[in-house]
């Protein structure tokens, strides 16, 4: 018995997927469409108790004290990505060939700002835009630059001190949040700890974390596909 022709099969496929993100979008859009063009959300309520918390910036204290489980569960996410990320990617981690001369000063003009830049995002998030992901975020653009042009990082890429600094953020946010309990109040619930002292600290280590986190993507990626690339060029002299 025949299993039936391939390309039918290809094209119900296609068509059966067109069908469900056709609704899939269609969804999303009434419901954008239907959102009353006057609601106020939950700015006023944010607002009100931002007091409490000791944080001027809106958004910090959504992500910190009102929405912390959003924030536990994106930085666990971060750690599982970059475990799957290792495990897919192993491979050489030696530095790859430097970039040349000219973005060895382009990095040597850069990096140093761009640190500067990340420091200025973790201490204005608590009053103003910035914040641990941006800071972070820009912590390891830093160091794909670095890489990229050849220098070579004071860690190694399976060292404790490496996978401290991983982790770091996660232990903080958690540690913290047990804290809240012990103090009184609920897991999560730092306003009971002392508002200021305690955005600091968050925002710092999830800083680390995140920035090491995207690095360490970036680095497994890249040491895996220069491994493969290697294999193959040998299995090609072998034949």
């Amino acid at each position: 018995m025949s299993g039936g022709d391939p390309g039918a099969r290809s094209a119900v496929s296609r068509a059966l997927l067109a069908v469900v993100s056709i609704l899939i979008f269609s969804g999303l859009a009434y419901s954008i469409i239907s959102l009353p063009s006057d609601a106020s959300g939950l700015a006023p309520n944010v607002n009100a108790e931002l007091t409490a918390t000791g944080v001027g910036n809106s958004v910090t204290a959504t992500l910190l004290y009102f929405r912390g489980y959003d924030t536990l569960l994106e930085l666990t996410v971060l750690l599982l990505a970059l475990m799957a990320i290792r495990a897919l990617h192993r491979g050489d981690s030696s530095l790859p060939r430097p970039g040349g001369d000219i973005l060895a000063v382009l990095v040597g003009l850069q990096a140093p700002t761009m640190i500067l830049i990340a420091g200025y995002l973790l201490w204005s998030g608590a009053d103003a835009p910035g914040g641990a992901f941006q800071a972070g975020a820009v912590m390891a653009a830093a160091g794909v630059l670095l890489i990229l042009a050849g220098v070579r990082l004071p860690w190694r890429s399976e060292g404790l001190p490496l996978r401290v600094g991983l982790a770091v953020g996660l232990a903080v946010f958690v540690g913290l949040g047990i804290a809240g309990i012990f103090a009184g109040s609920v897991f999560l619930d730092y306003s009971v700890l002392g508002g200021g002292v305690v955005t600091l600290v968050l925002e710092s280590s999830a800083t680390v974390s995140i920035g090491l986190v995207l690095l360490e993507m970036f680095r497994s990626v890249l040491s895996g596909s220069r491994s493969r690339g290697a294999e193959s060029r040998a299995k090609g002299e072998r034949r």
